[in-house]
């Protein structure tokens, strides 16, 4: 008996280690940044209405597009008046021509989308209001050809559908290029959704670093009597308390610190890392105004060379960005309003109401001008004039 109790004791057991957490472990691996969300809501709340940079670009395009004024081509012929100046003039009720151009490149330069909803008036007339719709309030509703057979607009839990199988359409949508989507448009936000995270982020910690009294963090020290020993419990959560109570904060930069007995402070400067915060945020914004095509001189940013003076960046700016988009909008908007009483009449953009373009026309008009060789009407039309104006 004895000797099978010992031999039973030399046998082992198996052992099995498991851990009552193992299901929740995860390898500690490097941090992967964190993007927000892209969808529309999102893309408006932290690009818009939450960042100085993207909120500006928006806002100088969509004023800089409505400023200018749109004449009434017929032909060769300029329309002084029309029902279709008077509609455009005033749109509704509560807007003019400008408010309206405004929300609807707004509205496009947010989303890729802008749409405006013709109300009032039937089929060969013009509609009697314009008004521009929320882009991310609106769904596109395919047919069975792919080509858009209505529009839903939504708020809340109502829902109203405009039916676009008629001979006239009463949503005109403005959208911008996709390559990978067929029926809705690529906002400059997306691509400068990256930009924008990362400013918002640099903005972040430099509001962290205000909150904490404007300057690195330091280290207190605390050495006992033989130069070694730690904080109580109730010791340092007494002294954390008194450090986020009355010595940090805005309000509190700059107050002197009182340590007691066996606590040293060390001050800790700026490392290259922190240096750095402030020049990811300057080119997180230069990343978005080239997704807009706003120079960044325009929006003050410091240390940007790339046009010799103001004047050249505006230029610039009217250039590339705001006379390509509204010569769309112009071009579209004909088209659909055309539709209702079928005419031909179109909309141009008077160059010579831009004040940043005013030197290149005045330089224009006088080498055209001083040009012997052409006849009159040759010298309007290298001008972009209509032979002749129809009242």
């Amino acid at each position: 008996m004895v000797f099978q109790f010992m031999k039973g004791a030399r046998t082992r057991v198996p052992e099995a280690k498991t851990s009552q957490t193992k299901p929740l472990v995860a390898f500690h691996t490097s941090g992967r940044p964190v993007w927000s969300a892209r969808d529309s809501a999102t893309m408006i709340r932290t690009g818009f209405t939450s960042n100085p940079v993207g909120f500006r670009c928006v806002k100088m395009i969509a004023e800089a597009v409505s400023s200018i004024p749109l004449i009434l081509r017929e032909g060769d012929a300029q329309l002084d008046a029309h029902p279709m100046l008077d509609l455009l003039r005033r749109p509704n009720q509560a807007q003019s021509k400008v408010e309206l151009v405004e929300s609807l490149i707004a509205q496009f330069l947010l989303t890729g989308n802008g749409y405006l909803e013709a109300a009032g008036g039937d089929d060969q007339v013009l509609p009697k209001e314009l008004y521009v719709l929320r882009s991310d309030r609106m769904r596109l509703i395919p047919g069975a050809d792919g080509w858009p057979a209505a529009y839903e607009y939504s708020v809340g839990a109502k829902k109203h559908r405009f039916d676009m199988r008629g001979a006239t359409q009463p949503i005109f949508h403005f959208k911008s290029f996709h390559p990978t989507d067929d029926h809705y448009g690529l906002s400059p936000m997306q691509a400068a959704a990256t930009a924008l995270d990362v400013h918002t982020a640099a903005s972040g910690w430099s509001k962290s670093l205000l909150d904490n009294a404007a300057r690195p963090s330091g280290a207190i020290v605390y050495k006992g009597t033989d130069g070694a020993g730690g904080l109580g419990p109730d010791q340092y959560n007494r002294l954390v308390e008194e450090i986020e109570m009355n010595h940090s904060g805005v309000r509190n930069a700059g107050r002197p610190m009182l340590l007691e007995g066996g606590l040293d402070w060390k001050q800790i400067g700026f490392s290259p890392s922190d240096m750095e915060f402030q020049k990811t945020k300057e080119s997180a914004a230069r990343e978005i105004a080239l997704a807009y095509g706003v120079p960044p001189m325009l929006l003050g940013m410091p240390g940007d060379n790339t046009y010799a003076n103001y004047a050249e960046a505006n230029r610039a700016f009217y250039r590339l960005t705001v006379l390509p988009l509204l010569t769309r909008l112009s071009a579209s908007l004909s088209n659909w309003l055309c539709s209702f009483d079928q005419s031909s009449i179109s909309f141009a953009t008077d160059m010579d109401a831009i004040p940043a373009l005013a030197g290149e026309r005045e330089a224009q008009w006088k080498r055209i001008s001083e040009a012997g060789f052409l006849s009159d009407a040759e010298k309007r039309a290298l001008l972009g004039l209509p032979k002749d104006i129809k009242t």
